[in-house]
């Protein structure tokens, strides 16, 4: 498992597939610094 973020740590890069299924990369594809980013696990 990975590290939890804490306040003042970097976002990690990562890639992920969105669900058009095109790719979009974190943080590098964003257009502001100051971005809320939320992870929907889906369905149960």
């Amino acid at each position: 498992m990975a590290d939890k973020l804490n306040p003042g740590d970097s976002f990690p890069e990562i890639t992920l597939t969105t669900t058009s299924g095109s790719s979009i990369q974190l943080p590098a594809d964003l257009d502001t610094p100051f971005t809320i980013v939320l992870f929907y696990r889906g369905h149960w």
